[in-house]
């Protein structure tokens, strides 16, 4: 597995990108950011993560899966 396909729990997410576990589900709930379910556990993938940073962190409805489709 590369780096761009790990995935991180809820907090490892958040403290990558220094919000509170609770402003990262926020995000997560509204779709500015994409997370990959398991079961009941959550996770993040680090590429999807750096694409959404790189896309300037956009916090609005559905960002996290049109960054994912390549759409910004």
């Amino acid at each position: 597995m590369s780096d761009g396909t790990r995935l991180l729990t809820s907090p490892e997410a958040a403290d990558l990108l220094r919000i509170s576990p609770r402003k990262l589900w926020e995000l997560t709930n509204r779709g500015a950011v994409r997370a990959v379910r398991i079961g009941r556990c959550v996770r993040y993938a680090l590429d999807d993560l750096t694409r959404w940073i790189d896309a300037g962190c956009p916090d609005e409805p559905g960002a996290g899966e049109r960054l994912r489709e390549g759409s910004a």
